[in-house]
């Protein structure tokens, strides 16, 4: 086999077999397969598409293109994926839940990407907290604590990294079917035997409309079960942030009022528990979605899973009494600044996408690779879809480094909000559950 005839079939639209789609994953892993190659490859999927039996191929092969995880533990291995918005912590409250409830869950998380914020960051906000580790301390904390969310290793899927890395400057990030095998391919390989995905939709997430939603949704289930793993997917509303707070720190805090009941969001309490139903249901350890909702509730109502995620911090160099003291432990911007409309109104739309982007211009995500994160800047006390604002009164409050970067954010959130003198309809937050 070789590279050129694998993009010449994609090219043409001829199938590929699971020996090509193997072989090109190999390449990619071990350097066979040239950059330029890699990016065809990409733009001719981008282009023309694969089937479902090709995207559970390459979904596989780049899965077997590192190492696989196998585990021996008292219960099922579950994991959730979210595709990314504003606000949304939810990762951070669900491990620890579902550990709490008796399933093991190695969660492989990401970073940041565009305007949306990435897990990893969220959590390297907590002084000490290491999100890389090796594939057997992965496995020796998940089985000693029931939850680890971490970075995912040289090991594992190194043909995505590859593809993923090429894709981000080749204009072929969009491809639904590239997109899938990405992020199954990571999930995949911590050998989990349940998933639930929430795929999000609206102004805060990459998904704007409902249909492009449930494409990949649909794809993204499809390939999943395809390859052996139990899943399901909920769509969920990302028309105005999930939670408060939009920024590293700024999203731990919500995560902890959650976590110790001291400030619960409904939002993310809601979403939390209706993933957590349905993985647990996969999983063996519910009866269905609705009894394993009730148990998620129940674990963090009765704080076993805020005592599940002060272990899990532990063990990854976090502070000992974090769940305690987390107030003294995060980081604090030096400048607040609130964001005032002068005529003020009801909030009519959000444009999630451009908070986003005031966020990363702030310092709390890349513009490029490499970037450093300040982990205290973002925004809180953010207004939701209805609230009526008063004349003076403030939308959100900037979190800054500098007073120069905190006037230029408040121009921006500013913007990104429209007021009206009605009340709009408001989305619900789940739109949409997909089963196969």
């Amino acid at each position: 086999m070789d590279a050129r005839g694998i993009i010449a079939r994609v090219r043409d639209g001829e199938p590929l077999s699971e020996a090509e789609l193997s072989w090109f994953a190999k390449g990619l892993a071990s350097g066979a397969v040239t950059d330029a190659q890699a990016g065809a490859f990409a733009m001719a999927v981008l282009l023309n598409g694969v089937t479902t039996p090709e995207r559970v191929g390459l979904t596989r092969a780049m899965r077997d293109s590192g190492k696989v995880l196998t585990w021996d533990l008292p219960g099922p291995v579950l994991d959730k994926h979210s595709s990314g918005g504003i606000g949304d912590c939810v990762s951070l409250v669900l491990a620890p839940a579902l550990a709490a409830c008796g399933a093991y869950v190695p969660m492989i998380s990401g970073r940041g990407l565009g305007h949306t914020g990435g897990t990893l960051d969220k959590l390297e906000s907590i002084p000490g907290y290491r999100t890389q580790v090796g594939i057997s301390e992965l496995k020796a904390i998940t089985a000693q604590i029931g939850c680890a969310i971490v970075g995912a290793s040289a090991d594992i899927a190194p043909a995505d990294r590859r593809l993923y890395a090429v894709r981000d400057v080749s204009g072929t990030v969009e491809s639904v079917d590239l997109i899938t095998a990405s992020i199954l391919s990571k999930k995949l390989a911590a050998g989990l035997e349940a998933l639930v995905l929430d795929v999000k939709v609206g102004s805060g997430a990459f998904m704007k409309t409902l249909d492009e939603a449930e494409d990949l949704a649909r794809a993204l289930v499809e390939t999943a079960q395809g390859a052996g793993c139990m899943t399901t997917a909920l769509i969920t509303d990302m028309s105005q942030p999930l939670v408060g707070a939009a920024g590293n720190a700024l999203e731990v805090i919500e995560v902890m009022e959650t976590l110790t009941g001291t400030g619960v969001t409904p939002a993310l309490w809601d979403i939390t528990c209706a993933l957590g139903g349905e993985v647990l249901a996969l999983g063996g350890l519910a009866d269905d979605a609705g009894d394993g909702a009730r148990r998620i509730a129940r674990a963090l109502e009765r704080g076993d899973a805020a005592l599940k995620f002060g272990e899990m911090l532990a063990e990854l160099g976090g502070p000992l009494d974090f769940v305690e003291r987390w107030p003294d432990r995060l980081p604090a911007a030096p400048v607040i600044q609130e964001v005032v409309d002068d005529e003020g109104g009801i909030v009519q739309a959000i444009d999630g996408e451009a908070l986003g982007l005031a966020i990363v211009a702030l310092g709390g995500g890349r513009r490029r690779e490499g970037d450093r994160i300040n982990p205290s800047v973002g925004l809180s006390e953010i207004a939701g879809l209805g609230e009526d604002i008063g004349a003076g009164q403030p939308l959100a409050l900037v979190h800054a480094a500098s007073e120069e970067d905190a006037e230029a954010a408040a121009a921006a959130v500013l913007a990104a909000f429209r007021l009206g003198d009605s009340v709009p309809e408001i989305p619900p937050l789940v739109h949409q559950r997909i089963l196969r």
